[in-house]
């Protein structure tokens, strides 16, 4: 199948298609005589598995290390090894977010229970001075 009609089929550019074969993620297509690429139908699939991989945050290295170069002859081991340690990465990432969340809805609290009587220049000053950033220190 010829690069327009991968595109068509896979929803890509034929652009990413191209990078996606010098970044080593596709096989290099066939070339007909007439220069044009010739790409296997299962060239459908395994894009479809690259676009997917980096929905979940795997980056292209790491595609390209866990795609075999036979898309029918998946290294289990090392793929489910992968795929562990991205969702062990994730749950890092989330309670970093947690943690970073409630430490602006802390300083959002803090900042909101200025006093009626108080100006912005005095309440940015007392933020300050509660998170220990005061001139003086």
């Amino acid at each position: 199948m010829r690069i327009g009609e991968l595109a068509k089929r896979s929803g890509l550019a034929t652009s990413a298609i191209r990078f996606y074969e010098t970044k080593g993620l596709l096989p290099p297509a066939k070339r007909g005589l007439n220069g044009y690429r010739d790409y296997p139908a299962e060239t459908v699939a395994v894009l479809a598995i690259i676009a997917d991989a980096q929905q979940a945050g795997f980056s292209l290295e790491e595609i390209k290390q866990i795609l075999p170069a036979d898309i029918s002859s998946w290294r289990h081991e090392e793929l489910m090894d992968t795929l562990r340690r991205k969702v062990a990465d994730i749950e890092a990432m989330q309670a970093r977010l947690k943690e970073s969340k409630a430490h602006i809805e802390s300083l959002i609290r803090l900042i909101e229970a200025k006093p009626d009587d108080m100006g912005c220049r005095e309440n940015a000053s007392r933020v300050m001075a509660s998170l220990g950033l005061s001139k003086g220190k």
